[in-house]
């Protein structure tokens, strides 16, 4: 398995009246692309693949968001990825894929309070409201790639990779009391 490289450290970037951001524990994170037949990979994997754009599915601490047409990211407790990768590596010769450990490779922020989506749309430029809670989606944050995992009505997770977090920290931080300056002045 990768080794997070990240610098930053896990645990909350700031705390306004209206929105939270945390810097999550790192986690495993599987990249699975793969076509035609997927049952064998949600047996392997413990969970049915979602099959739409979009979708997510959750099972046994796993969770995977589907990117494209042939495209997965599986997020698992780093202790499971060595499993799930040799339970896919015996499917190849029938069921060729491509499954790679990134979980080295990438950071994620945890964004919650009333003012998430408000905080969110600063830099990113989906409507937002269109993600609906318990899917995600590949986009961008201010031209940086991030996959947003929308868990709640008000909350929602940001994946990013290692070498653009200091950069989404400062966005982060700077948009989240720019908000509660705002709401602050609204009183």
């Amino acid at each position: 398995m990768n080794a997070p490289v990240s610098a930053l450290t896990p645990g909350p970037l700031v705390e306004t009246d209206v929105v939270r951001v945390s810097l999550e524990a790192p986690r495993g994170r599987l990249s699975l692309r793969a076509r035609g037949e997927l049952a064998p990979f949600d047996v392997a994997l413990g969970l049915t693949l979602p099959r739409k754009i979009g979708q997510r599915a959750a099972g046994d601490g796993i969770e995977a968001l589907c990117l494209g047409p042939d495209e997965w990211m599986i997020h698992a407790p780093e202790a499971q990825v060595g499993a799930l990768l040799s339970a896919c590596a015996t499917l190849y010769e029938r069921h060729p894929h491509s499954l790679v450990d990134v979980s080295g490779r990438e950071t994620t922020y945890v964004v919650d309070g009333p003012g998430a989506l408000d905080l969110l749309s600063v830099g990113c430029p989906r409507d937002l409201d269109r993600i609906l809670p318990g899917e995600g989606r590949r986009t961008v944050f201010d031209g940086v790639t991030v996959i947003l995992w929308r868990d709640g009505e008000t909350t929602a997770r940001l994946d990013v990779w290692h070498s653009f977090a200091p950069y989404l920290s400062e966005l982060l931080e700077t948009g989240s009391r720019e908000l509660a300056a705002d709401a602050a002045a609204a009183r």
